[in-house]
């Protein structure tokens, strides 16, 4: 039986289908730099189920017991500033495992809900620095998930990234500024009837998917079936899945120990580039979440060395959310990316190179 406070989501292993979604979720889990995920498509197409079911997927988290930003304990770059103080007067934090944190950003949030208040009257009457956290310092270590991001006024949009890409949240107010540590994995979802986001917003997500409703008429029982029986006992759902879950989380655990010896070579950077290039992408985002990507899934199939196929399976969800110019285009469905791949790497266009199964665990 699961503990009271445990969650209980659906198993990610038992997620049918919606390949390249599991896969971009579980390379941004082994490099966070990768900067996240974009997931657009149909209602009802277990986005929101397969999101919520990586969490508890990964293993717990050493925390300072207390410490409302997650902090590590033995980590610099993921400490707040209280326990760093601590630490440096020669002390040793009590530590505690917490489950890794997952936080829904609800789409009626204000600016002060996602990144925390200060009481400028308390810090004022009793000389301390009165801060309220806010979201970002509970998803400091874990997942922040916007769904329906898209609808998300943009300037929060903005500061969500911001603080994605930097790691750190800043707050500041009345001459009053408070910063603390604020590393997430940012995955926002969304149905594009109801509105794209702004090309300039868009390209700052590392990854872009698109999933769609399945059609064949086997797999779908087979999804109706999975979730009967995990709605109908969720428990021996949890058991029967457990040794897929293990072997999953094993798995993850090994990239992300590997992930710093795994090299890609100069031709296959050169060639990155020349594809991003051919493809007119602005800036160099795609270069860097290209190569990030192809690294973190040479280091999750146990491999030190990036393959052209590791290209190939990742460079359409990094690249096709970037080849808008006009606010008023569709995001490419990544056609486009995968005809500059085979020009630029000399391949059969016959060959679609982002039809791939996803070996969860071996």
């Amino acid at each position: 039986m699961s503990s009271p406070t445990k969650r209980r989501d659906f198993p990610f292993t038992a997620v049918i289908g919606q390949e390249e979604m599991k896969l971009a979720l579980l390379l941004n889990v082994i490099d966070p730099r990768i900067g996240g995920v974009m997931i657009m498509g149909d209602r009802g197409t277990g986005k929101s189920t397969t999101i919520r079911a990586l969490a508890d997927l990964l293993p717990d988290l050493d925390v300072v017991a207390g410490d409302p930003y997650n902090s590590s304990p033995i980590d610099p770059d993921l400490q707040s500033s209280e326990v760093r103080e601590l630490i440096e007067n020669g002390e040793s934090p009590t530590t505690e495992e917490k489950q890794v944190p997952m936080v829904d950003l609800p789409l009626g949030a204000t600016e002060d809900r996602l990144c925390g208040t200060i009481d400028i009257e308390k810090a004022l009457s009793d000389g301390v620095r009165a801060f309220e956290p806010g979201l970002l310092a509970k998803a400091n270590r874990g997942l922040l998930y916007v769904d329906e991001v898209n609808l998300l006024d943009d300037h929060l949009v903005d500061v969500l990234l911001d603080s994605a890409a930097s790691g750190w949240n800043t707050v500041e107010r009345e001459g009053i500024s408070v910063r603390h540590p604020a590393r997430f994995v940012l995955i926002g979802s969304g149905n594009p009837e109801e509105g794209e986001l702004r090309p300039q917003l868009l390209d700052r997500f590392g990854m872009s998917v698109e999933v769609r409703t399945v059609r064949n008429p086997e797999l779908r029982v087979q999804v109706v079936d999975q979730r009967t029986a995990f709605d109908s006992d969720p428990d021996s759902f949890a058991i029967a899945t457990k040794e897929k879950q293990d072997a999953l989380q094993k798995k993850v655990v090994a990239a992300q120990e590997i992930l710093q010896e795994v090299n890609i070579d100069d031709d296959l950077r050169l060639r990155i580039s020349a594809v991003c290039g051919e493809l007119d992408v602005d800036g160099l985002r795609g270069d860097i979440v290209t190569n990030r990507a192809a690294r973190a899934l040479a280091a999750f199939e146990n491999r030190k060395e990036v393959s052209e196929e590791d290209v190939a399976r990742v460079i359409s969800c990094s690249l096709r959310h970037r080849l808008r110019k006009d606010p008023l285009e569709q995001v490419d469905s990544g056609d486009r990316v995968i005809k500059a791949f085979c020009k630029i790497f000399e391949r059969n266009e016959d060959t679609n190179p982002n039809e791939f199964e996803l070996a969860l665990a071996e």
